[in-house]
């Protein structure tokens, strides 16, 4: 196995005794490693900085990116509601890779010529992470997404029933932050998805701001009733969580759609309201959490990776939906050893997100895996 990635993941009531199993499966500080990332279940939301500083110590590595979820990921594990933390080392070229500082629409850097920059190169990508809390990161994913070479962030949006923290060299909140990398740091990269469409793709013909009034030129919710079926149209209640909109993104070569959430229905006026802002013309179709859609993609989306790869990954990162994970491919960790089992035992870390971001957009209900070959 290639050495220039380490890793190590535990659980245990106290973060020193997480963090002190997590250091022997280091190995110590691996020769030229020079960035960590580190992720935390939020059981140890509180302890971060001290965590961190931990690491800092150990391993003499400065640099470090991460950050909390309400789970975490390692290879062929998954961490749910347990105080855990996941910690990787990667040895990098010293110029291939610059931590991204905390950026909010208010930063005055935010149309510095060298935002996206490199050591005096541009980016070539970049491995970020949200505060879902914040506003405007849709358009901060966007906007740094146009700056970078290849167009592509991955990531995710920390997830949190404390404190939303993030790791870029120091802890923080309220922001995007993350690490930039140059084309000598070759990444590939695949998104899954969660949910399944029910039916055809409609074109919505009224709306307001978020609100659906028409599809098709027929009442929303008359469409959206002869999709879900008689028995989840008489106890909407039932839908809640299982039916979501999926927005098709234009353009795309491989089907991609936005997941929205299902946040008001109306049925007086037959209006939905949708997690998402609408337009008329765009177009939408009506989707189910599956489980069963969920595997088959996901090992769809494995195989594509594989066929890729012309030898074994050397390292990655996961970011999972929160609404994945046992919820939705069944206890075990599941999701995490399919990727073990289709792409071999490499180090694997990340998180369950409050949303994950592939490419310039922010999803939802997705898996986004990404792999330093």
């Amino acid at each position: 196995m290639d050495n220039s990635f380490s890793y190590g993941h535990a659980s245990a009531p106290q973060w020193i005794t997480a963090a002190q199993d997590c250091l022997a499966q280091l190995g110590g500080k691996p020769a030229g490693a020079n960035l960590g990332f580190l992720y935390v279940t939020d059981d140890f939301a509180d302890d971060l900085e001290d965590i961190l500083d931990f690491f800092k110590a150990r391993t003499a590595v400065a640099h470090w990116v991460g950050g909390v979820g309400v789970g975490i990921c390692a290879t062929g594990q998954e961490y749910l509601d347990e105080a855990a933390m996941a910690v990787m080392l990667a040895a990098l070229p010293a110029d291939a890779f610059r931590v991204l500082p905390g950026l909010t629409l208010s930063s005055p850097g935010l149309t510095a010529p060298d935002l996206a920059h490199v050591h005096g190169r541009p980016a070539q990508s970049g491995i970020v992470h949200g505060d879902p809390y914040t506003a405007g990161i849709p358009e901060l994913i966007e906007l740094l997404a146009g700056r970078v070479a290849s167009g592509f962030l991955v990531g995710g949006l920390t997830s949190s029933r404390r404190r939303n923290l993030q790791i870029a060299d120091t802890v923080g909140s309220g922001c995007l932050s993350g690490v930039l990398l140059a084309d000598t740091v070759p990444i590939v990269s695949r998104l899954t998805q969660g949910v399944s469409p029910l039916g055809p793709q409609h074109e919505v013909t009224d709306c307001q701001r978020n609100i659906l009034i028409s599809l098709d030129g027929r009442p929303a919710l008359d469409v959206f009733y002869e999709e879900i079926g008689e028995i989840l149209a008489r106890d909407l209640n039932r839908a809640a969580g299982y039916i979501f909109a999926g927005l098709p993104i234009p353009g795309s070569d491989t089907g991609d759609y936005l997941v929205r959430n299902l946040i008001g229905i109306d049925t007086g006026q037959k209006l939905i309201a949708i997690g998402e802002m609408l337009e008329p013309g765009m177009p939408l179709m009506f989707c189910r959490r599956d489980g069963m859609s969920a595997h088959q993609d996901m090992l769809r989306m494995l195989a594509e990776l594989k066929r890729e790869l012309r030898a074994p990954p050397r390292g990655g990162v996961y970011y999972s939906c929160l609404g994945r994970g046992a919820g939705l491919f069944g206890p075990d960790s599941v999701e995490l050893k399919l990727i073990r089992e289709q792409l071999g035992d490499f180090p694997l870390v990340g998180f369950f997100a409050n949303g994950e971001i592939s490419h310039d957009r922010l999803y939802g209900y997705t898996g986004v895996l990404t792999l330093f070959t």
